[in-house]
């Protein structure tokens, strides 16, 4: 059933993405350019199956990996992340998103092979080394790989998306990175529930059990096949590899279309070569990229604040009359998620002339309401602090796809998608790794200050969003007054 509501909300989706068509592409355009994002989209929504698994097993590995163990690893993995854009998006400019999603899943994995046998060595007792050392440098190498993943899709999606379009695809890109939530916690979670030493169950338990399980006893106990949650995204990622070799194309011209001017800040520029340091300074010389960057930062803390942590507390903190929310989670997650992506783009190209600050700072205002709903409930409300959590995930998820997936690509242009985009999704995962490390101490000694550090970051957002309300890079003012013109004289003809 989950499987199914999932499959509806990307129908509607996808229906959306071929209903909205303001700059009249012809059906095959819009035709090719779904064949090009679908597989590019799905590839990066398995790679996060690749990134959240940790989560699905710390609940799973119980006392052998605690809270402040996971705050550390998550943390050191998603700081891996956010520094790897200063080299990962630059080269992604140069070499196109095609060879970039193509590393991404490549190395993710190979790199989810070897977490899945550093898991076989612990649960077996074999691993000699320090599991949190240990863990941590083999999930680094996991997040330096599934950085690439973000930056190609923004980087292809420059080429083949207008301005005035890239609020839908904004809702795409929240879309993608919802399904990715869901793949990894409820699919995960699923996975681990087939593989449990002692299980019961049809087909696919009897097979998962013939491939992964073992008759091991450790200490008189039967082994857990936990590995297997690490082993299955890897062998997934290889088969979009394919996929993807066969069908991306990283321009509309590489697919026989005429040139396509997106209005971005490369219009009338894209004769330029740019260095590498040319590219940074595309973000680091810019107050308004800073900006954007700062507003990622706090998305990072919102999003992965709950994502991450609610399904800790909802296994440690038993929630009577919301227990849904723990067995769903993915679920949950997936669906708010794309609401919250849908939100913020249509908002955004429908509302505010393609402005990307107004919904920004509206989804931040409504976060902060969140967090004082959370803060209230906590202990006394499973239901209300779980409906806030996952409100909070929607809001996140529309922020983060209009900073990371558009107004970075806007302002940086086509020339510098990749860089820019990855420098804002590299502060959002800097935000992440500034609430792994801090929420997984604080919540070891009193899980009360979990929204109270929420909270300020969300005013924080706010404050910034409200700084570019008013910004568009010149190309789209530009397009966008000549539209208004030719509507005008339209309309005075008519008259």
């Amino acid at each position: 059933m989950d499987l199914i509501l999932v499959g509806i909300c990307m129908a509607v989706i996808i229906g959306l993405y071929f209903r909205n068509n303001p700059m009249q592409h012809s059906r095959w355009f819009l035709l090719r350019r779904f064949i090009n994002w679908f597989p590019l989209g799905m590839t990066y929504a398995f790679l996060y199956m690749g990134r959240y698994n940790l989560n699905v097993a710390k609940n799973a590995l119980g006392d052998l990996m605690t809270k402040q163990e996971l705050g550390t690893i998550f943390a050191a993995g998603t700081v891996t992340y956010a520094l790897s854009f200063l080299v990962n998006g630059p080269l992604v400019d140069k070499i196109g998103g095609k060879k970039g999603i193509l590393i991404a899943a490549i190395g993710s994995s190979l790199a989810n092979v070897l977490l899945g046998v550093l898991t076989w060595l612990m649960l077996m007792g074999k691993l000699k080394l320090n599991l949190v050392a240990t863990f941590s440098f083999f999930y680094s190498v996991n997040m330096y790989f599934q950085s690439y993943g973000a930056v190609s899709i923004i980087k292809v999606k420059s080429y083949w998306f207008h301005v005035r379009e890239r609020g839908v695809f904004g809702a795409i890109f929240g879309t993608l990175i919802s399904i990715g939530v869901y793949f990894a916690f409820d699919w995960g979670q699923r996975i681990v529930d087939l593989t449990k030493a002692g299980s019961t169950g049809g087909w696919l338990h009897d097979l998962l059990q013939s491939i992964f399980a073992t008759n091991v006893l450790v200490n008189g106990k039967p082994v857990d096949a936990t590995w297997a949650v690490f082993f299955i995204p890897s062998a997934i990622l290889v088969v979009w590899v394919f996929i993807d070799w066969w069908l991306i194309k990283d321009t509309p011209e590489e697919a026989n279309f005429p040139s396509f001017d997106t209005h971005d800040a490369s219009s009338g520029q894209m004769h330029i070569e740019l260095s590498t340091l040319d590219l940074l300074k595309k973000v680091f010389a810019s107050p308004l990229m800073l900006l954007i960057a700062a507003i990622g930062l706090t998305s990072g803390i919102f999003r992965n604040g709950i994502t991450q942590w609610y399904f800790v507390f909802a296994a440690e903190v038993k929630q009577p009359g919301a227990e849904f929310f723990l067995q769903h989670w993915g679920l949950l997650l997936c669906v708010f998620g794309i609401v919250g992506g849908v939100a913020g783009g249509w908002a955004s190209d429908h509302l505010f002339q393609s402005r990307r600050g107004p919904p920004a700072a509206m989804l931040c205002a409504f976060i902060f309401l969140m967090t004082v709903v959370m803060a209230v409930f906590l202990t006394s409300s499973p239901l209300i602090l779980g409906y806030s959590a996952v409100l909070i995930v929607m809001a996140s998820v529309g922020i983060t796809s209009l900073m990371s997936g558009t107004a970075a690509t806007d302002f940086g242009g086509r020339k510098a998608a990749a860089t820019c985009s990855g420098i804002v999704d590299g502060c959002t995962y800097l935000g992440s790794g500034i609430q792994s490390f801090s929420l997984g101490y604080l919540t070891t000694w009193n899980w009360h200050y979990w929204p109270l550090f929420l909270m300020p970051f969300a005013l924080v957002g706010f404050a910034v969003a409200l700084k570019i309300w008013h910004d568009l890079p010149t190309a789209t003012r530009k397009y966008n007054a000549e539209v208004e013109q030719k509507r005008l004289d339209a309309a005075g003809a008519i008259n």
